[in-house]
């Protein structure tokens, strides 16, 4: 899986946005207050929207008034993904519409829902899912490809509720081949919420297989990963020991009492610390790669600046990191003001957000010619954001 492109319209800061191109590898950078968070909060609504419902999901932000671009909150949100999706075996650009606007009373409900791509090479996307206000059709047997479109076999279906995604019901039936997949795809985003705080203390003895949003799972995770998949703990140990200079040594170790503490070794002393008594940085480094590690990888992982508690010498490092899981087939959308982060990247994964008037607009930093220019000859990002020349990439 892979998103394409991303259109917002009238989602608080983004009255109309457009991210294009994107790769598997998106870095996003803007002054304070530009829209970073927002954007990452589009997939956390998503992702809220289907596993709750988008009532639930807009009332977790304040209501419509509040959700909607400031002055239009009589107008629809509306997102719009393209992404590539494998389905019976073929890879397809996938759209997905959403529009989303408040009832009679107030009451936000779901006004469009389509899933469309083509199913050949040539011709218009074909709509295989297709809701209004809870009502709507969905295609069976659209991996049927040898049939002509008229027949394709098409239930009208009528959800429990308006403010309910058609993709979160029929999602749950194979039979509908792209709903299924997309559903699967957002339940599998991981939007981080990493705290070093909550990633610190010991815990109680448990099972857990995938890094928590928040990081208060760590422990678990790595006596998980150091019992059952000592492959993947071995290379968050490699990567550790490559990455921070003198970790020799990870290990979650249990307590008296029953508890997990993770302890580290470092190389010029004879007894281990306890997390307690590590860096900020070096947790935090070492969550990331249990995260990245992970046997079962997200397609999707979005990471609030990652800089935050780390050496400035690790984040290049950290960069290389990310990059290589997306190299391993997931997509990472990450936010950073650092400098040194940025000169690790290529143009190509740099976005800009600029406020003006404001809204929030996006551009690639690619398509500025003075700043391909630049960078061809040899001026690295972080130095050129620093300097203030990314101001105005998309004039």
């Amino acid at each position: 899986m892979q998103i394409e492109s991303i259109e917002i319209k009238n989602f608080r800061l983004f009255r109309d946005a457009k991210l294009t191109d994107i790769p598997r590898l998106c870095v996003l950078v803007g002054a304070n207050g530009t829209g970073k968070s927002t954007l990452f909060d589009v997939f956390s609504f998503l992702k809220d929207a289907l596993s709750m419902n988008v009532g639930k999901a807009v009332s977790k932000r304040g209501g419509f008034k509040e959700l909607a671009s400031r002055g239009h909150a009589n107008e629809p949100i509306e997102f719009t993904l393209q992404f590539r999706l494998e389905i019976t075996g073929r890879e397809r650009l996938v759209t997905y519409l959403l529009k989303i606007e408040p009832d009679q009373s107030g009451r936000p409900i779901v006004a469009r829902e389509v899933l469309r791509y083509k199913r050949g090479s040539f011709g218009a996307p074909f709509r295989f899912l297709d809701f209004n206000y809870g009502k709507g059709y969905a295609i069976t047997n659209e991996e049927d490809f040898s049939k002509a479109d008229e027949l394709l076999t098409r239930e009208e279906q009528e959800l429990d509720a308006p403010d309910i995604l058609a993709i979160k019901g029929l999602g749950q039936f194979d039979r509908f081949k792209a709903a299924s997949a997309f559903r699967t795809m957002i339940e599998n985003w991981h939007i981080s919420d990493f705290h070093v705080s909550e990633a610190r203390p010991s815990q109680e003895d448990g099972f857990a297989e995938h890094l928590s949003t928040r990081g208060d799972n760590l422990p678990l995770v790595a006596n998980y990963l150091f019992e059952n998949h000592r492959d993947a703990f071995d290379k968050v140990l490699n990567a550790m020991q490559r990455r921070v200079p003198g970790v020799s040594v990870v290990e979650a170790k249990p307590t008296e009492d029953g508890r997990l503490v993770l302890r580290f070794q470092d190389g010029s002393f004879k007894d281990p610390f306890i997390a307690r008594y590590v860096s900020d940085g070096t947790i935090k480094m070492f969550a990331y790669l249990v995260l990245l590690h992970d046997p079962q990888p997200y397609p999707l992982l979005a990471v609030e600046e990652p800089e935050n508690q780390l050496y400035p010498e690790l984040l290049p490092e950290l960069a290389e990191e990310f990059r290589d899981y997306a190299r391993r087939g997931g997509q990472v959308f990450i936010s950073t003001h650092s400098p040194d982060f940025l000169n690790a990247l290529s143009l190509d994964e740099i976005y800009c957000l600029r406020k003006e008037k404001g809204f929030s607009s996006i551009s690639r930093a690619s398509d500025s010619q003075n700043l391909r220019s630049l960078f061809e000859h040899g001026d690295l990002p972080g130095y050129l954001w620093k300097q203030g020349l990314f101001e105005g990439v998309n004039r």
